[in-house]
């Protein structure tokens, strides 16, 4: 049975997973092009391809990644899709969720306690050399202030000195463990693997000489299950995990995808940032590591990204520029290559901003096809999965004419500099790869530890295909530059670090963290301050790039778009209302004949009021769900759109 964690959100057990189903399913990845600071939807294109599958009466199912503090109070903001393709209850969602990513801090930071502790202890030390340590605290929260600090100050009470550091979460060895354990003991045998440091001696240490295994995983009984949610459509949605792809392996976990492989016929799921990082390790890592076989791709790309490349200011993203466009198509080219390398046939999924002009979609339907590869607007953001129909069934061609074949890009018996060497040509274009003398050393420390046929993770900015940023669109005649590589013993992989990239950012220069707030009857508000925006409010929703949920007090939630003024509560023309869960009852939208005055749209027919309701309504319940059921996963139910309430 399920675990519900009130009424909008529940863990699934592992028990729910079928190794004969998951063969039989079709896996698509949306991956993207080189993206703009603001990023590119691929979570909402993500969402938007489930509903429009469901829309064609496919049994569906979406897998995403958990949403991370630091970018949700950062630069970015949430991570739950936008507009009309999302997943709810949004900001719970994009606040602590379940718990999952404190568990796994926690985890982290008990074997760091376990060490610091060991070193203090003179009867049962294991004589590790403080020296070595490479064990780093994590926190999820954008802090570069505890990138390098000193611990054990204030007296011999309070431990051995010595230098320390914190990651984000999401960079945490322990996240990227639980994105590829296949169960508890899986789970302790990967914890028990974790590359400590040395002793004084040179001999290794492992999480298992401090019998952190045990400990470690028991704080994560929870968080190791998947979790199940709706979209805004009353579709099914599995969140899990959430390391990102320009410091970690950037995919859910492998418990989650085969979770939605056995109860849905096909499951769209994403990998962080451009193809170049996020899809490579899903290919090469989490797809080797899992056995899984995608039978399609989606590339997500957008007009302004293309501009962007072309040589357009971040300031000019939103002003139609051909001639910038096409040369920016040099970078979609690259990912459209790259993807095929791998053995996976690709469509490209044009998402659609109002700025975008007609001209420009063709140009890009052009290049593609000129490339081999299709290319559709994507309007899920505006019209939910009523505007994600063409996509689907563009994918469906794909993932149903069988012609996807998937192959890594590298042999495992390759040295480690081999293996970033054809990373580093075959998918970024680099003349070659420099390597500083900590690399060096770390190199010689894997070959001793036995490590070196592991595959590679390589944290690496994600805005170039180079290891500099500023270099955007295709860029040649570069070199990469590893100055150190971090052994992840635990998770199976290497990580080499590339050019200036931290693996605890910073916050930006204004924050989103100053756009939230919560009410006096405890409704929060959600987003990133708004600037001065278009008098339009599709114009003004796109501006931003996200919507907001404006408290309303414990019983519903306004959705509106962030409109007019720009100010916090201003009301905008699109003034949808609609309840999330827990509403308790139905509201419509509050606009004339259901549709909104600024676009048009029809707005999509209310989720349930709980997830009681839905899984009632759906047949989850066939998987063990529920009481009643029907006689396959996902059957009647999905077909026509799970759970409609209306």
């Amino acid at each position: 049975m399920i675990e519900p964690y009130g009424r909008t959100k529940a863990k699934l057990p592992l028990d729910l997973i079928d190794e004969a189903r998951v063969a039989k399913s079709k896996l698509i990845l949306v991956t993207a092009l080189s993206p703009t600071p603001a990023g590119e939807g691929k979570t909402t294109t993500s969402i938007g391809l489930h509903e429009g599958l469901s829309k064609l009466g496919k049994k569906s199912v979406v897998v995403l990644r958990e949403p991370s503090l630091g970018p949700v109070f950062g630069m970015k903001g949430g991570a739950a899709g936008g507009g009309y393709a999302q997943v709810v209850p949004m900001e719970d969602i994009n606040l602590h969720f379940t718990g999952d990513f404190a568990a796994i801090e926690k985890a982290n930071n008990l074997l760091a306690a376990l060490i610091d502790n060991n070193l203090q202890n003179r009867k049962r030390t294991l004589n590790i050399d403080p020296r070595t340590i490479a064990w780093k605290r994590v926190m999820d929260m954008n802090d570069r202030a505890l990138r390098d600090i000193t611990i054990g100050l204030g007296g011999t009470g309070n431990g051995i000195p010595r230098q320390d550091g914190f990651n984000i979460t999401p960079a945490s060895e322990v996240m990227a463990i639980l994105c590829l354990a296949t169960g508890i003991e899986d789970l302790k045998q990967r914890f028990g693997n974790i590359y400590v440091g040395q002793r004084f001696d040179r001999t290794p240490v492992y999480g298992r000489d401090l019998n952190a295994q045990g400990a470690m995983a028991l704080l994560l009984k929870q968080a190791i299950m998947p979790n199940l949610v709706q979209t805004l459509e009353g579709n099914p949605a599995i969140l899990h995990g959430g390391p990102f792809a320009n410091i970690a392996q950037g995919v859910n976990s492998v418990l989650a995808t085969k979770m939605g492989l056995s109860l849905g016929d096909y499951v769209v799921t994403e990998a962080g940032f451009g193809a170049d990082l996020g899809a490579e390790k899903f290919f090469d890592i989490k797809c080797r590591a899992a056995g899984l076989k995608p039978s399609a791709a989606v590339i997500v790309a957008t007009v302004r990204a293309l501009r962007y490349h072309g040589g357009a200011d971040i300031k000019e993203v939103n002003t139609a520029a051909p001639e910038k466009l096409k040369v920016g198509l040099a970078n979609l080219g690259r990912h459209i290559e790259n993807i095929a390398k791998f053995g996976v046939k690709a469509v490209v999924a044009i998402n659609h901003f109002p700025t975008d002009t007609p001209e420009e979609i063709e140009l890009i339907k052009s290049y593609c096809k000129e490339h081999g590869a299709e290319a559709v607007l994507a309007q899920g953001f505006a019209k939910g999965g009523a505007g994600m129909t063409e996509l689907a069934e563009a994918v469906l061609r794909i993932a149903d004419g069988g012609t996807s074949a998937l192959k890594p890009l590298y042999d495992l018996s390759l040295t480690i500099k081999q293996k970033i060497d054809v990373i580093a040509k075959e998918i970024y274009r680099a003349d070659g790869v420099d390597y500083s003398g900590d690399a060096e050393t770390a190199i010689r420390r894997i070959d001793k530890l036995g490590l070196s046929g592991v595959p590679i993770c390589m944290a690496k900015t994600q805005y170039s295909f180079s290891d500099d940023k500023a270099l955007r669109n295709a860029p040649t005649g570069f070199r990469i530059t590893v100055r150190d590589i971090e052994i992840s013993a635990g998770a199976g992989f290497v990580v080499p670090i590339c050019g200036e990239i931290m693996r605890m950012p910073g916050l930006p220069e204004v924050p989103a963290a100053e756009g939230m707030d919560i009410d006096a009857n405890g409704g929060d508000r959600v987003g990133r301050p708004a600037p001065s925006l278009a008098p339009s409010a599709r114009q003004s929703m796109a501006s931003v790039g996200r919507l907001s949920i404006w408290g309303r007090g414990p019983s519903h939630h306004a959705f509106r778009a962030r409109a007019g003024t720009g100010r916090p509560g201003s009301r905008s023309t699109m003034a949808g209302v609609f309840p999330l869960p827990p509403a308790p009852r139905p509201l419509r939208p509050a606009v004339a004949g259901g549709r909104s005055p600024a676009t048009g749209v029809a707005h999509p027919a209310p989720p349930p009021e709980s997830l009681e309701l839905f899984f009632r309504q759906s047949s989850l319940r066939d998987a063990g769900l529920g009481k009643r059921g029907c006689t396959s996963p996902f059957s009647s139910a999905v077909a026509g759109g799970m759970a409609r309430n209306g």
